[in-house]
């Protein structure tokens, strides 16, 4: 008769607990660091130093209603900056988004006075013009793959030429005709162009806009899935699209965005001047993309955030007019602004090194 003998399970002891062991992929890095990979971050510290240097340069920056006045030329490129790095961060960008907006307020301008309707009438057909032209840009996009540099730059000469075509041959004019005594012109301007009172200060209503837009943006991009899948296309269109990602469905909606920030700017430009000039626009779109770029999106996709072109749209709009402010030649305007867009750049090349290094 044999026996046969299970063999016991080996007990081991576990090690005493020591301090845990970790390399530079496995190590938490420092909060300074961590704070520096933000896309914003950098931005943030340009947009501070810029207003500190005016409050020097130009005292006339500290009056209340010389800040209104920054902060409304601000909230006019942040609010096309916004959908603009939304795209980017798409890995996309447009360049008709500049006589996009002058588009839009051309349509609603002409449609209200020409067929005597109400403005509002003219407001939401523009809309609609407004979001096929940036459906019509994605379409075009992910169905012949062409890069968005050129089906944009087409859109641009397209609509360049159409705004000014078509306003001459329905105006006689280059602009359309006066809308301020049209129906609901009171309403629309209400929404779109008033202002309030702050302490004895005007604020333009776009500035809370801009403000909510950012917020919504934000949460957007951080807490939805499609913020997920806006970095998604982004950083790899073929990995997004092998992992379920709807790409088809992003891209062009994220054209669509850049045309309700179109419209949205437009109406802006309408009630508050009561007519539109059909050359206007042209060479805004790179304002829109450069704001975006100081604010930490990367022209290549897949990194940025909203509330970056917030700090870089605030950058523009303190430049602008502190220059004015201050007494300076205005004509050195643009040069600032290439000196910024090439600071903002390299500081954020920097930043993004010296948070990955281990």
């Amino acid at each position: 008769m044999s026996v046969t003998q299970q063999a016991e399970p080996a007990v081991t002891t576990p090690p005493a607990p020591g301090p845990r062991q970790t390399d530079g992929r496995t190590g938490e890095r420092p909060v300074a660091l961590r704070l520096l990979a933000r896309p914003e971050v950098g931005v943030f510290l340009g947009a501070v130093a810029v207003f500190v240097f005016f409050l020097i340069a130009a005292p006339a920056v500290r009056d209340g209603s010389s800040m209104a006045t920054v902060l409304y030329q601000s909230s006019t490129i942040g609010l096309m900056a916004l959908p603009v790095a939304l795209l980017m961060i798409g890995g996309e960008f447009d360049l008709s988004a500049g006589v996009a907006v002058t588009a839009s307020a051309l349509t609603a301008g002409m449609l209200s006075y020409q067929l005597t309707l109400n403005a509002w009438m003219g407001v939401a057909v523009a809309l609609v013009v407004s979001l096929a032209v940036g459906a019509l840009n994605g379409w075009v996009l992910v169905k012949t793959g062409l890069p968005s540099f050129l089906v944009t730059l087409a859109t641009f000469l397209i609509l360049q030429g159409v705004n000014l075509a078509v306003t001459k041959l329905v105006t006689g004019n280059v602009a359309t005709d006066d809308i301020s005594d049209m129906d609901g012109f009171d309403q629309a301007k209400a929404l779109f162009a008033s202002s309030f009172d702050v302490g004895g200060v005007e604020v333009n209503i776009t500035v809370v806009w801009w403000v909510v837009f950012a917020a919504l943006a934000t949460w957007v991009l951080l807490r939805t899935k499609y913020g997920n899948w806006i970095f998604a296309v982004g950083g790899s269109q073929e990995s997004a699209r092998a992992v379920g990602v709807p790409v088809t469905f992003t891209k062009i909606t994220l054209f669509m965005l850049v045309g309700f920030g179109a419209w949205f700017v437009g109406m802006h430009q309408l009630f508050s001047f009561n007519t539109v000039q059909s050359g206007q626009g042209v060479g805004q779109e790179l304002i829109y993309i450069a704001a975006a770029v100081i604010g930490g999106c990367l022209l290549t996709g897949g990194y940025g955030s909203a509330i970056g072109p917030v700090f870089g749209a605030f950058m523009f709009g303190m430049v602008n007019q502190g220059i004015v402010f201050a007494g300076w030649n205005p004509d050195w305007f643009k040069a600032f602004l290439g000196v910024m867009l090439l600071g903002a750049v390299l500081i954020n090349l920097y930043v993004r090194r010296a948070a990955t290094r281990r």
